[in-house]
């Protein structure tokens, strides 16, 4: 690093590339870049939720097949596990090849937003190959939530439909994280350090916050997840501080 920096945190990535996203029997995802979904296994992410989801269903959305209706477009999570320490340093292993992207519309056929919603084609609705976007060459799996009348304008409505997709993903995250190191297709290492007497740059990041079902989380115990995250809103709104390496690592999670 030398000896006008001082590094305090080091991030590990380590990724695993999909190469087959198919139907199976189970929920799972192998070192060999094998994903399979469990179509009937949908039912049991709303046991308990029942008060604001009416169904939920799943797609596998070849990169060829994105000429297809999608309902609005919630969120796109990227499937990523904390092996050692905790979001912002230690090791990450994380999936490429495939995206889960939550989508939600009600009963009734009202899309859910606020501002505004994105059903439509999924060929034009999203811009692939962005920061936080599926690649041209990336499977997705849609985690596509039928939310009961009104409940996707209301923040306990779309909360329930983003825990619902989390639980989803972490029986993902739970077999991620015991694959071997050293069978990662790629590795990339990041470094929080501070530079004593040189120029400190702060970046101010503006995120949702305004109620409604408007929100957004952070501090979740797993990458891009929701469990044990806390929302800005119930932090009264206020400044937060993250390193570079959280904000890298998946510290935050979009909420509408």
């Amino acid at each position: 690093m030398g000896e006008e920096t001082k590094e305090l945190r080091r991030l590990v990535i380590k990724a695993y590339h999909v190469r087959e996203v198919q139907w199976g029997s189970e929920n799972e995802v192998t070192e060999n870049g094998i994903l399979t979904v469990d179509k009937e296994s949908s039912g049991r992410y709303k046991r308990g939720k029942e008060e604001y989801i009416s169904d939920i269903s799943f797609r596998i959305i070849c990169p060829e097949e994105r000429d297809q209706y999608t309902n609005t477009i919630m969120d796109i999570i990227p499937i990523s596990a904390k092996v050692l320490g905790d979001i912002g340093d230690g090791i990450t292993h994380t999936l490429t090849g495939v995206y889960v992207i939550l989508t939600g519309v009600d009963t009734v056929g009202k899309q859910t937003h606020e501002f505004g919603s994105s059903e439509g084609n999924l060929l034009e609705q999203m811009k692939y190959g962005k920061a936080g976007t599926p690649g041209e060459n990336d499977a997705m799996i849609t985690f596509d939530v039928t939310l009961q009348e009104g409940m996707g304008q209301i923040r306990a409505g779309v909360t329930a439909a983003h825990r619902a997709c989390d639980e989803f993903v972490q029986e993902f995250r739970e077999q991620l994280r015991k694959f071997h190191g050293d069978k990662c297709t790629e590795r990339h290492e990041f470094y929080d350090v501070v530079r004593p007497g040189k120029k400190k740059v702060l970046i101010i990041k503006q995120v949702a916050g305004q109620g409604a079902m408007y929100d957004m989380h952070l501090f979740a115990k797993e990458p891009s997840g929701v469990e044990g995250s806390r929302s800005i809103i119930d932090m009264g709104n206020m400044p937060v501080l993250v390193t570079p390496n959280e904000y890298r690592d998946g510290i935050l999670r979009s909420m509408q």
